[in-house]
């Protein structure tokens, strides 16, 4: 069974200024080097549909979503936090970006296809209940979750983060949500400056100090993620797919390589053929060097849809 590949030109449109890392360049460096790699010869392309005010009302309030519509510039820019602005285009391109974790959603489920990846943006982990930051407005993988356990009534359901980033968003989302378990991995020190105690048991919360390197992170995977994962047994597996964390990427100093990512990617799968007929939906969050997150988003889909 191929993969889904979901993704909309609109997503492209998001444009928060000259110079900014969360430029519109990342989508085509992607999906150029997955044309190149012969990638997406194995994925079912499906364009990502916009999330309705019911879905986004999963995972955040209510009035923060009408809020957030009714910012929507015109022209020009409109800062919703010092790093973070909407475009005339923003709205759109965030209604699908969460429409697009609501479809793989649909389409894991439904056998549709094995596996999804989300390349879309703006990136979601950072955005809180009530709150935009961080370059994110709607928590694209937090909506797509609820949709799975409210919709498709499913009863357990993971999420892995190894953004370089602590997703505060999805855990400010999801803590104290026993049908969910919540693993990331992140730098100490870095935005958003918290993540290192863990707000509830359902959080598995690793913070590796910089420049640790490949050794460490792989043994935070194998020492806390995978047991907790194992005893957990989660029905469908989602992923927060940062790639920040390479050593060519200034956002940080984890010093991770694209191996890192075929390497968790590969855990994570072994862990969805025992437990969730492989079932793992991963939606795109950083990486913001245009080589190096090409590179690393082709290794990740490598293992992904099985292409090895």
């Amino acid at each position: 069974m191929l993969s889904a590949y979901i993704t909309h030109s609109d997503c492209a449109l998001h444009d928060m200024g000259n110079h900014h890392p969360e430029c519109p360049e990342r989508l085509g460096a992607i999906n150029d080097h997955l044309l190149v790699k012969g990638l997406l010869d194995y994925m079912i392309p499906y364009d990502a549909p916009l999330a309705t005010m019911e879905q986004l009302g999963r995972a955040h309030a209510s009035n923060y979503v009408n809020e957030l519509m009714d910012a929507s510039p015109t022209e020009g820019l409109h800062a919703v936090d010092p790093d973070t602005n909407m475009c005339p285009h923003t709205l759109q391109a965030a209604l699908r970006a969460a429409g697009a974790a609501v479809e793989a959603t649909n389409l894991v489920l439904a056998g549709k296809a094995a596996t999804a990846f989300c390349c879309v943006r703006p990136p979601g982990h950072h955005a809180e209940r009530s709150a935009a930051m961080g370059f994110c407005f709607f928590n694209n993988v937090t909506v797509g979750m609820r949709h799975a356990l409210d919709v498709h009534n499913l009863e357990r359901v993971a999420l892995i983060d190894f953004d370089v980033h602590h997703g505060n968003g999805s855990e400010d989302i999801l803590r104290g949500d026993d049908r969910v378990l919540m693993c990331s991995i992140f730098e100490k020190g870095l935005y958003p400056f918290n993540g290192e105690t863990a707000v509830g048991d359902n959080m598995v919360n690793v913070g590796l100090d910089s420049r640790s390197g490949s050794d460490a992170f792989r043994h935070a995977v194998k020492e806390h993620w995978l047991p907790r994962l194992h005893a957990f047994k989660p029905q469908l597996i989602y992923i927060s797919a940062g790639f920040d964390a390479h050593r060519e990427d200034d956002m940080g100093n984890l010093g991770l390589v694209e191996a890192d990512y075929e390497w968790v990617t590969q855990q994570l799968m072994n862990v969805a053929k025992e437990h969730c007929q492989g079932r793992v939906i991963s939606c795109l969050e950083g990486g913001y060097v245009l080589s190096p997150l090409a590179r690393s988003v082709a290794a990740h889909v490598k293992v992904l849809i099985g292409a090895d």
